[in-house]
């Protein structure tokens, strides 16, 4: 099935697995196997998996800041809440202490979450069950109203590393779905806003070349100004989407999703210019010994646009190309793709690991 985007719902998953590698565990084994209507239920399908994995090891806890009427003291004691129960008679203390707990924000968003794709018609029955049985172990946890989430509180250490994928599934979810009835209730859109479809499309890439293609040290890459002199002020950083290095050769590939592709002026198309004004200066400020070693590409994802082509050019030296990655595609068609565009900038390269 294919998204309101004319992307295959089963290409969401497989770039979701490659941005976020937990996802080839064995615990979400079954998924892959799975031909999902709709996106809901595929997102259903993959928090249902990973909260009842992360229940078996149980629900990440921190403390947090409480304040109760004791017997004895604990924690620091609350001078004016003390002297008040005093007043009132009440020989206990008013004392203030940190506590483990497993009401935090962290858990609240999964619980959120959780409801709004139980309420979702769309998700299958079978998978509401799975999310229903496991929010009988969040009755200590806070439903939190989506639009009140303070995403940017959200912070990841060495105890709660297992929620990375989960939340970021929460993300797509709540900021890319989200809709508010006139009511103010809220309901799921069928599709996830451009802007977090981008950043996937951009991790996707790329994961897939660091996964199969160690050997290229696919990262982001911050480029120097080629600069005649050390007068760098105010110059704007530059920082590639992924750069793709061997042998003295480097390719760097700057993911575009839904980005409009052509542009028209007076009837005649032409590729967007400041799509190309930029790739070409990514390039030729990388190649300092201006040998032709740098290639640049622009790796749009195929939008409704009739008239959507490919090319390659020779500029001053260096090879810029641009393509058109198609997502509604099966996948190994995809992965195809993405091999060709290494094999012709990287010769040498082994066959890619499945």
């Amino acid at each position: 099935m294919t998204s309101d985007k004319g992307i295959l719902i089963k290409n969401i998953y497989y770039m979701l697995t490659y941005a976020f590698q937990v996802l080839r565990q064995s615990a979400y084994e079954n998924i892959e196997a799975e031909d999902f209507d709709n996106i809901h239920d595929m997102f259903a399908a993959i928090l249902g998996k990973g909260v009842t994995s992360q229940l078996k090891q149980g629900l990440y806890k921190e403390y947090v800041n409480k304040s109760d009427n004791l017997a004895t003291m604990r924690g620091k004691l609350n001078l004016s809440g003390t002297i008040k129960n005093k007043i009132q008679r009440k020989q206990v203390l008013t004392c203030k202490f940190d506590e483990l707990s497993e009401n935090n924000l962290l858990n609240q968003i999964l619980k959120t979450t959780m409801l709004l794709l139980i309420r979702e018609k769309n998700v299958k029955e079978e998978r509401r069950v799975t999310l229903k049985k496991s929010l009988l172990f969040f009755s200590d946890v806070d439903y939190i109203e989506p639009h009140e989430i303070r995403w940017d509180r959200v912070h990841y250490h060495r105890n709660n590393q297992n929620y990375k994928m989960l939340l970021n599934i929460c993300r797509l979810v709540i900021d890319g779905m989200l809709l508010s009835t006139e009511k103010g209730n809220y309901k799921l859109a069928n599709f996830i806003d451009d802007q977090r479809m981008s950043h996937l499309y951009e991790k996707f890439i790329l994961e897939y070349y660091r996964y199969h293609h160690p050997k290229l040290r696919a990262n982001p890459d911050r480029i120097k100004w080629n600069l005649d002199d050390d007068n760098n002020l105010w110059l704007p950083d530059m920082i590639t989407d992924i750069t793709l290095k061997k042998s003295g050769k480097t390719l760097i590939i700057d993911a575009k999703y839904y980005g409009q592709q052509m542009q028209k002026n007076f009837d005649v198309q032409t590729y967007r210019n400041a799509n190309l004004y930029q790739l070409y200066t990514y390039v030729k400020n990388m190649d300092t010994e201006h040998d032709g070693s740098v290639a640049g590409m622009l790796l749009y994802a195929k939008t409704g646009e009739e008239f959507q082509p490919s090319n390659r050019f020779r500029m001053d030296g260096n090879e810029i190309g641009i393509g058109v990655l198609d997502l509604s595609k099966p996948f190994s068609e995809i992965s195809a793709q993405l091999e060709k565009i290494v094999e012709r900038c990287f010769e040498d390269l082994e066959p890619f690991a499945t």
